[in-house]
């Protein structure tokens, strides 16, 4: 499957609700969800990616700001209800807070077959990834499917330990000797499209199930901001 067309479009799009989960205490780049980022805050990237893509039928953000929620809806997303603050802290999986969102808009659970969790620090997704995840995942047919980008220049085959000593013990140390050529490529998760069947989620509570499949997209696009290093590299890629 190449891509999604109208008409494919047309059928799904009644069935697929993405939710955007964006909380307001953010610790290490304070308020990072309304922070500007190249003219607009950061997580109208996402809203206006989501809007873009036709894929769904909703677009909800799950927030305990109301900040954030005026933010959300003045760039177009629904804001149905204010997170409560025991899915809203340091500790409780973000996927919690997205099967919490699909069961406040869907009571019955017979609306939406298929959930996005978009991460709001994912502002380089586009659009067209969403389109092509979300074909990706219909071709799978796996229960869940998180996005994925290639370790680059930085081998992680070779990743090593420092102790205290400043003493260095191979991660996988049966690789050391091999040439970069011959090693296979090794993924890392990042936040930008993730997606699941609804009954998955709401059975398993976690989109980390068996025979959850990855769709890879461009580690240029994969940026998760978390840090002041990753809003620097981030725009310096926007630019």
């Amino acid at each position: 499957m190449n891509g999604l067309n109208d008409e494919s479009l047309i059928k799904y799009r009644d069935s697929c609700l993405a939710v955007i989960p964006a909380r307001g205490g953010s610790q290490r780049i304070p308020q990072k969800n309304l922070k500007i980022f190249h003219g607009k805050p950061l997580i109208a990237y996402t809203i206006e990616a989501a809007l873009k893509s036709n894929v769904f039928s909703s677009v909800v953000v799950s927030t305990d700001s109301y900040e954030i929620k005026d933010v959300a809806e003045e760039y177009g997303a629904e804001v149905p209800f204010i997170r409560s603050p025991e899915l809203a802290d340091d500790l409780t999986p973000v996927s919690l807070a997205t099967l919490d969102a699909l069961e406040k808009v869907d009571l019955e659970g017979k609306r939406y077959k298929f959930v996005a969790q978009l991460m709001a620090n994912c502002p380089l997704r586009t659009s067209d990834d969403i389109r092509a995840s979300f074909s990706h995942f219909l071709e799978k047919g796996a229960d869940a499917q998180i996005s994925v980008t290639r370790y680059g220049w930085l081998n992680p085959w070779w990743a090593l330990k420092l102790d205290d000593d400043e003493r260095l013990t191979p991660l996988f140390s049966e690789k050391q000797k091999e040439r970069s050529q011959d090693l296979g490529g090794l993924f890392c998760p990042t936040g930008a499209v993730w997606w699941t069947k609804s009954e998955s989620l709401i059975k398993e509570r976690t989109f980390h199930v068996n025979g959850r499949t990855g769709w890879v997209i461009p580690w240029n696009r994969a940026v998760d901001i978390d840090e002041e290093d990753d809003w620097a590299l981030a725009e310096a890629l926007m630019a």
